[in-house]
């Protein structure tokens, strides 16, 4: 599962996702649990709307006391009966986390290496997650969000990463075409039909040391998504 992943500018949110974000603090190029990062809902109108939020469902100050979670990531499977999920899935707070490549532990060696997932035209893309709302201390409101991922042991290339005698798990990356149909499903069931694999042969993947530098980079042309008005 993806617990790290680089991010995309807030000119490339506008450019190829057609999502402005009126946040006015920037954010980090590579993301970490607790990192403030962006990511895409529908508004009331249908709109494309950018949020900034924590990576992970339950930011650490939020935690329970004496408790520690990683919540960065959500089983498919299980993200309807979850606590910490379950409201969420239930209400369709549905999003898009936008990203330039994921990254993953790669044990084909006999030492394990760090590496990135992305397009195999190194075009941005978008995996489905969920996300809710926080209230803050100082009375204001935080958002934050998770990543879904599914079952991957016989996928093309998703299966060649975590240790060997562990479930293989991916997130799902949705098509461009798919990017309103998701953040505008209401019936959660209905949401699941989105959850599938992303073709083998339309991804590429490399060793990354966290040297290695992902460009953040898009094409020029993005793919036709209709008026963002």
């Amino acid at each position: 599962m993806c617990v790290n992943y680089i991010t995309i500018p807030r000119q490339v949110c506008f450019d190829w996702f057609r999502t402005p974000i009126e946040a006015g603090e920037d954010w980090r190029e590579e993301i970490y649990q607790d990192y403030q990062a962006p990511f895409i809902i529908h508004n009331e109108r249908g709109e494309r709307q950018g949020l900034l939020g924590n990576y992970g469902f339950v930011p650490k100050r939020h935690m329970p006391p004496g408790r520690s979670m990683t919540t960065m990531n959500a089983r498919s499977e299980t993200v309807g009966e979850l606590w910490t999920y379950k409201r969420a899935w239930a209400e369709s707070k549905l999003c898009l986390v936008p990203a330039m490549a994921i990254f993953e532990p790669n044990w084909e060696q006999q030492k394990h290496e760090r590496w990135a997932i992305g397009m195999a035209d190194k075009s941005p893309y978008a995996v489905a997650g969920i996300w809710r709302s926080w209230d803050e201390a100082d009375g204001g409101k935080s958002h934050a969000f998770t990543q879904l991922t599914v079952n991957a042991d016989e996928h093309g290339m998703m299966r060649r990463f975590h240790r060997p005698d562990d479930e293989k798990r991916s997130v799902v990356i949705i098509r461009p075409e798919d990017y309103d149909d998701w953040l505008g499903c209401k019936n959660p069931e209905m949401a699941r039909a989105f959850l599938q694999l992303y073709p083998a042969e339309l991804l590429h993947a490399y060793a990354a040391a966290r040297q290695t530098i992902v460009k953040m980079d898009a094409p020029a042309a993005p793919p036709a998504q209709g008026s963002l008005f």
